[in-house]
């Protein structure tokens, strides 16, 4: 076995010593896209617009009421201080062997092998797919609702609004070429996520001191709390993580693990408490019916209602750009697109390729509109397989000769303990899709 091991294939870092059989070799490409550019702040700043994006709007109704005031308060709290745990894992090993690894499917493929590349990039494509599938819905609600405010004649349909929204994040797409060409845009969408957070929170505790007398306990029946609060553990786990950690941290500048976890502490820290406020407000103000979308709930004037919603779609055309940036950068360097992001070739190229890839996600937005479910199935089938069970899995295989067996022991409790959830909450997911499905027709106006 001594014999048919390669030196060379794999550069020796200080800390490991790492010898890897030929059938392990996967081709890390050169990105066309910026790295190592951009400081701890402004990574910190795209991981917190990620916590705090309009899907906040959502979770007093997606995570709060199917699980009530104790278990959703310790899972909430919980879900943060495991997933803080869980990305610092992935953090580390972004220099793993010496070389940085700058895409999760490279890490993977680096410590497992060719078809452990190809299974992450695949569960990676799912996860940021539907990410960016509920950013539509969202913007397009956010739409809805403006129109709402001004006309009560039910002639503009959540379809038509989705349609609009993708044709937004399409454009904005085409014009920001990568994901350190955010900048800007990263302060506008944290005033923007301020904006209507801030409604939010304001308009649910005016509403709460007028609504004294409130339901707070769990709706369904016996069988379907228990989906419903297997669900919700799936929305706990996606409201914390992206999915796409490596390709987050590939843009800080050296040294890279020291400033990504510089970022996680910020994102962690200061990042969730607009996210816990207008979680737990939105909850307390209108307890079990409380919607999947708040500022449907909240009463007030109806120009700070109109501000709020056009800043939830606003904030959703920016969040579904970093979230479609792994794919942008997979077909860019595919596809040798570098140079002047105005070059004709360049612009004629994002025209095309990503207007495409934003006309599927809308047309799937538009076809199944259903925002929780959504949540629930992409925190099943994507974000506990990515950010749990890869990451406690990765780490124990590449620090195995360092680990104690105290140690190895957690983390393969981790790997088997959101495996099962894992599974669990895809079946509930999929049986609220089924439920939502027979209830609405498709392209529902909801």
């Amino acid at each position: 076995m001594e014999d048919d091991r390669r030196s060379g294939d794999v550069k020796h870092s200080n800390e490991e010593n790492i010898d890897r059989d030929d059938r392990f070799d996967v081709e890390m490409l050169e990105t066309t896209h910026q790295i190592s550019s951009d400081s701890w702040f402004q990574v910190g700043v795209v991981l917190t617009t990620g916590i705090n994006s309009a899907y906040v709007l959502g979770y007093s109704g997606t995570i709060m009421v199917p699980l009530g005031w104790v278990p959703g308060v310790i899972g909430l709290i919980a879900a943060a201080l495991m997933s803080l745990y869980a990305n610092s894992l992935i953090a580390k090993l972004h220099e793993y062997g010496g070389k940085r690894c700058i895409r999760y499917r490279d890490l993977a493929g680096f410590i497992y092998g060719r078809r452990a590349y190809s299974l992450t990039w695949a569960l990676q494509y799912i996860n940021l797919f539907m990410i960016n599938t509920g950013y539509i819905i969202l913007a397009g609600s956010a739409l809805k609702a403006v129109y709402a405010l001004f006309r009560d004649d039910d002639i503009l349909k959540l379809p038509y609004c989705i349609v609009t929204a993708g044709f937004v994040c399409g454009m904005f797409a085409i014009g920001i070429p990568h994901l350190s060409a955010l900048r800007l845009w990263l302060g506008v969408s944290t005033f923007l996520s301020l904006i209507f957070i801030t409604v939010a929170i304001v308009l649910s505790l005016r509403d709460g001191t007028k609504t004294p007398a409130r339901d707070y306990s769990i709706p369904g029946t016996k069988m379907g709390k228990i989906f419903t609060t297997i669900g919700a553990s799936a929305n706990l786990v996606f409201a914390f993580n992206t999915g796409m950690l490596p390709e987050i941290q590939a843009t800080v500048r050296q040294p890279a693990v020291k400033n990504m976890m510089k970022s996680l502490y910020f994102q962690f820290s200061v990042g969730v408490l607009p996210m816990y406020a207008v979680t737990f407000i939105g909850y307390w103000a209108f307890g079990s019916s409380t919607s999947s979308y708040l500022l449907s709930n909240v009463n007030g004037p109806v120009w700070v209602k109109a501000m709020a919603n056009v800043a939830a779609f606003l904030h959703s055309v920016i969040a579904l750009h970093i979230f479609a940036s792994p794919m942008y950068e997979y077909l860019d360097t595919k596809f040798g697109i570098k140079g002047s992001p105005l070059a004709l070739r360049n612009l004629s190229f994002r025209v095309i390729v990503r207007g495409g890839y934003i006309v599927i996600n809308t047309f799937v937005s538009a076809l199944l509109p259903f925002l929780g479910d959504f949540m629930s199935l992409t925190g099943a089938i994507s974000t506990f397989p990515l950010t749990f069970i890869l990451a406690n899995h990765m780490y124990l295989v590449a620090k195995k000769n360092k680990l104690t067996a105290l140690k190895k022991l957690w983390h393969w409790l981790n790997v088997c303990f959101f495996s099962i959830m894992s599974v669990a909450a895809a079946v509930a997911a999929l049986r609220l899709i089924a439920v939502d499905s027979k209830a609405y027709s498709f392209f529902a106006d909801i």
